[in-house]
């Protein structure tokens, strides 16, 4: 559980972004369990906008955790910058902080899962893009809970 002061309590939102389909995730109120909770498809800017504001006052999210896709090596991507200028926009447009974290394989470890599952291809897709969500916020408030000063990874802040 976070100290007080350290961070808000509340839930936190777990985004698997993409330009059409974003995955969400979220985490309990202790910040210990991570569940998906929808593939949200992509409108335009003020429907988006509406949307994630009604997340933050539906579900009482405190903070986002966007995944961050680079590349095996560590490097960021191409879809890095968008990933952060998307981070960007959720800050503003929600008054609520927002961190990074490395979703590398996230989406490949759903769907492996999602294949295991003995669903058809329709509903695997879905699953897909939520599923990575809570993957990478599960490996977000795990690293939380085990390394709580690791505020000086290089994924973290809105300010790279």
């Amino acid at each position: 559980m976070p100290e007080s002061g350290s961070t808000p309590l509340g839930r936190i939102a777990g985004i698997d972004f993409g330009t059409v389909r974003i995955g969400v995730a979220i985490s309990d109120a202790s910040g210990t369990i991570a569940s998906p909770l929808e593939t949200y498809v992509r409108r335009d800017e003020a429907q988006d906008r509406r949307w994630f504001q009604k997340l933050v006052a539906d579900e009482h999210i405190a903070r986002f955790v966007v995944g961050l896709p680079v590349h095996l090596d560590g490097r960021e991507s191409a879809k890095s910058t968008e990933a952060r200028a998307f981070g960007r926009w959720l800050a503003e447009i929600s008054s609520l902080s927002v961190e990074f974290f490395d979703e590398r394989f996230t989406t490949h470890d759903a769907q492996v899962f999602l294949s295991d599952a003995r669903l058809s291809k329709k509903k695997r897709q879905a699953r897909l893009d939520k599923l990575a969500a809570q993957i990478m916020l599960t490996a977000y408030l795990e690293r939380q809970h085990t390394n709580p000063d690791a505020a000086d990874e290089p994924l973290r802040g809105l300010d790279e």
